[in-house]
């Protein structure tokens, strides 16, 4: 049996990524109190026929407060009577869930007369913390098209070879933010700036003007063939120790350029090796 905790910010996509779950055939409830979860459990092993069932539950901060403090205890119960549990943590940073929630106008489910919108996301972040410290995923959904956000959850959760480590290449700009769920971050600054070519400056790493003229640079080949070193090395030792997942997070100045070009020839290399190999940029997809 296998259960999938999605919790993390209101307005950060939980809502998106249970329903993205239902539709590759997992059960799923949503604003479950976490009390009744190892009870839930126990009926579900008891009344299922299907070793492989597959749950999905979203937990957030409408739970009581005093519940969400022992999420880690009773996750690790239930572990305990053999059920894969993975704990999905979908966060986005504040000004996005402010901008969110001005443009749907929904109501935050902690504000009230006397809490506003920042109060309510402030006091949020306080009562779920217990839930993101045991997190085995976060995801940053900041800049994310709902597609994108469908297909990250689709390709990481999904794949059936528990044996097999998601990996996940992102590029970025420095200028706005790292990553939030980093394992590795590999800053590309120092290579030469296709944004100073008037002609390919509105272009991106996925275009061929740009891809060209990184391709002619020797330091953009030798960063390359640095990294691709480093985490052919590593990458393996991350793997045998039960790792599911790995995100890789290339940077530079805008996100636009060097940081798309190397995150995707990352994920080209790493695709021949790995069976679920991802790429997303994030400053592309907030435009």
């Amino acid at each position: 049996m296998r259960l999938i905790v999605i919790s993390g910010h209101s307005g950060s996509g939980k809502t998106s990524a249970l329903n993205i779950l239902e539709d590759v055939g997992f059960t799923c409830i949503d604003n479950l109190p976490s009390s009744l979860l190892p009870e839930l459990i126990n009926q579900l092993k008891a009344d299922s026929r299907d070793s492989q069932f597959e749950l999905a539950v979203g937990i957030d901060a409408r739970n009581l407060m005093g519940d969400l403090s022992k999420i880690p205890n009773i996750l690790s119960t239930i572990e305990d009577t053999g059920v894969q549990v993975d704990v999905i943590f979908l966060k986005a940073q504040r000004a996005d869930l402010l901008r969110r929630y001005s443009e749907t106008r929904r109501k935050h489910p902690l504000s009230s007369n006397t809490i506003g919108l920042k109060e309510a996301i402030d006091l949020e972040e306080n009562i779920i913390a217990p839930i993101a410290k045991v997190a085995s995923l976060t995801i940053d959904t900041s800049g994310l098209t709902l597609h994108q956000l469908r297909d990250l959850v689709k390709n990481t959760i999904i794949p059936n070879n528990q044996q097999q480590m998601t990996i996940l290449f992102e590029s970025f700009g420095f200028k706005e933010r790292i990553p939030n769920g980093s394992d590795f971050v590999f800053d590309v600054r120092c290579l030469p700036n296709p944004y100073w070519k008037a002609e390919l400056r509105t272009q991106t790493g996925n275009d061929l003007g740009v891809i060209t003229f990184l391709e002619s640079q020797v330091d953009v080949a030798s960063m390359l063939a640095d990294i691709i070193g480093y985490l052919t090395r590593w990458i393996p030792k991350f793997q045998s120790n039960n790792r599911s997942y790995l995100t890789v997070s290339i940077g530079c100045t805008g996100g636009q350029h060097r940081s798309v070009y190397m995150a995707n020839r990352l994920h080209e290399h790493f695709s021949k090796q790995y069976s679920f190999v991802q790429v997303i940029h994030k400053e592309i997809a907030s435009q």
